[in-house]
């Protein structure tokens, strides 16, 4: 394992409680002495993660982002228990962590196929503005040494938005993980602005331009590749939603890997892109589970996340530690024969 302290960027996919396994994925890596975070790029859920690790890396360093990813996540599941969208007795009884049998889950996903949030939700209440108020100190975001990448997309244009350090707000925070069919657009700067995943899941380009470090790794959330094909309803959508929020990655993935198969490795931007190293932590446990259960807020479900995390981390660190800073563990290289 190398020794020297070693710079790397971080790019973490949204999904809901799901990002409570991107928790534990983190908590693994603030304990590497040696690993020093130089930027993030979030989406959704990853973008609160980031947010909350660069807010408390300003009060403590990696035990001070520790304390503050725990503690975000501990107001997440206490909120939901007091939250109508929890498992029934038949998922408990059967051991599902999906909501798919959960009354108040079925109203709501049934209410958002017929009724705008404009009209079931006119106050655009949203139970995660305080928790997000009570865990991060945005004032202490804007100084973080972490530099942060929140991406959110424009209503009005399709495109998304980046935001950095000094621009990252509560609303910025709740625009990147705003579903439309769920929450009013939130409105920023005169703009209307909707989850960031259906541009950048998460946008992996400004890691390469305006960080220093040359190791990226992806914290995936969403499956990529199924074995079977869906066939109920409920499992058509959760396909056709996991296929939406992963293209924006791997288009940009695919650009980048032509990128740097044709990048001048000698100096400049094109130095950037050919010295550019890509890692990946993933599981296949998040596979198990279905879109509804990125609602399912309750501790134990969080908590199993988290270790989960802390798990695919250790056997990502066991397997690729001595290859961080000189080699990718990811080819996405690969990926330009799919074009």
């Amino acid at each position: 394992m190398a020794t020297d302290g070693l710079l790397i960027d971080l790019a973490l996919q949204g999904g809901g409680s799901h990002g409570a396994f991107t928790w534990g994925v983190l908590d693994r890596l603030l304990e590497e002495k040696w690993l020093h975070i130089a930027a993030i790029s979030g989406t959704s859920a990853g973008a609160m993660n980031a947010a909350v690790l660069a807010s408390g890396w300003t009060e403590g360093a990696a035990e001070g982002a520790r304390r503050a990813l725990a503690n975000y996540w501990h107001r997440v599941s206490r909120a939901a228990t007091f939250s109508p969208l929890r498992r029934s007795p038949f998922d408990r009884l059967m051991g599902r962590w999906t909501l798919d049998t959960s009354p108040a889950y079925v109203v709501m996903d049934l209410m958002s196929r017929l009724v705008s949030p404009y009209d079931l939700n006119p106050a655009g209440f949203n139970p995660l503005r305080n928790i997000l108020e009570e865990s991060i100190d945005f004032e202490g975001l804007a100084r973080s040494p972490i530099k942060l990448f929140v991406t959110a997309t424009n209503v009005r244009t399709g495109r998304g938005r980046i935001f950095r350090n000094p621009e990252i707000t509560g609303d910025v925070l709740l625009a990147s993980a705003c579903l439309p069919t769920l929450f009013r657009a939130v409105e920023i700067d005169g703009e209307a602005y909707w989850d960031g995943g259906y541009a950048g899941n998460p946008t992996i380009t400004p890691l390469v331009r305006e960080s220093d470090a040359h190791d990226t790794i992806l914290v995936q959330i969403n499956p990529r590749e199924r074995a079977d094909v869906p066939r109920s309803a409920a499992d058509i959508l959760n396909r056709l939603n996991e296929i939406s929020f992963n293209s924006p990655l791997m288009k940009e993935l695919r650009m980048i890997a032509l990128l740097r198969q044709v990048a001048d490795p000698g100096t400049g931007e094109g130095a950037r892109w050919a010295q550019m190293r890509t890692h990946r932590i993933m599981t296949d446990a998040l596979a198990k589970f279905g879109a509804s259960s990125k609602f399912n807020a309750e501790r134990e479900f969080v908590v199993m996340l988290h270790e989960e995390g802390r798990r695919a981390a250790s056997e990502f660190l066991k397997a690729h530690a001595d290859d961080l800073g000189r080699r990718s563990t990811a080819d996405i290289d690969a990926l330009v024969a799919d074009c």
